[in-house]
């Protein structure tokens, strides 16, 4: 892999980020329950700051990204995905958001394994738990939808 296709990941980390955005921005508003709004307003704010901060990296000349390009580390595997959409069920909207986090997660640590500069890993590394920290929430709720009898 060479550094133009590690620009076109962060292209592609991008359109997730602003897709993810416009999901979440969606279901937000559509929500009638007010701890799901915020919280669905929340991680919108935070995929549009994800968005920005990678908009940064594509800023970069190519000398200033820091990747290995000696192997294959198969970054692309992870980034094909269905569409968001908000026409769906409830629980199926969390399954699928849960998913988005999961890929964005993988995707930014495997970016973080190949970067060879402290700062540029240390940020794919904050992007990584950031995403973490979305599918728990996500996960937390979905288990409370899915499986009320428990509570």
């Amino acid at each position: 892999m060479n550094k133009n296709e590690f620009k076109d990941i962060i292209s592609f980390a991008i359109n997730c980020e602003n897709e993810a955005y416009a999901f979440y921005s969606s279901v937000s508003e559509k929500s009638n329950d007010a701890k799901l709004k915020k919280l669905f307003k929340g991680l919108a704010e935070d995929e549009q700051k994800h968005g920005a901060l990678l908009q940064a990296f594509l800023g970069r000349s190519l000398e200033d990204m820091h990747f290995s390009e000696s192997k294959d580390y198969k970054v692309v595997d992870a980034l094909p995905a269905p569409p968001l959409t908000v026409d769906l069920k409830p629980l199926d909207g969390l399954v699928i958001a849960i998913k988005k986090e999961l890929e964005a997660m993988q995707m930014y640590t495997q970016l973080a394994n190949v970067s060879t500069d402290d700062v540029q890993k240390n940020t794919f590394l904050e992007l990584a738990s950031m995403e973490r920290g979305h599918k728990n929430r996500l996960e937390d709720i979905y288990t409370n939808m899915a499986f009320p009898e428990v509570w």
